[in-house]
């Protein structure tokens, strides 16, 4: 069993993150899947974490991305 579980995430620009288990799921909902970013979730915290811990996870991992694209990591 993998150590964790695929999230797509789209971060909005209030910071707000809005969380789909797949690409195609978005998409129903009319995100466009190249918007998308992918984040690896730890199964522990999918598991038996709050919805706000992995909404808080994710942020801060699309945060990590976005600061290593501008070269600041």
């Amino acid at each position: 069993m993998a150590d964790t579980t695929s999230l797509y995430a789209l971060r909005f620009p209030d910071g707000s993150v809005s969380l789909y288990i797949d690409e195609q799921y978005a998409q129903d909902k009319g995100i466009d899947p190249s918007k998308l970013v992918r984040v690896e979730i730890p199964r522990e915290m999918f598991i038996s974490g709050t919805i706000q811990d992995v909404r808080e996870y994710v942020a801060r991992q699309l945060e990590q991305v976005s600061r290593q694209k501008a070269g600041t990591a």
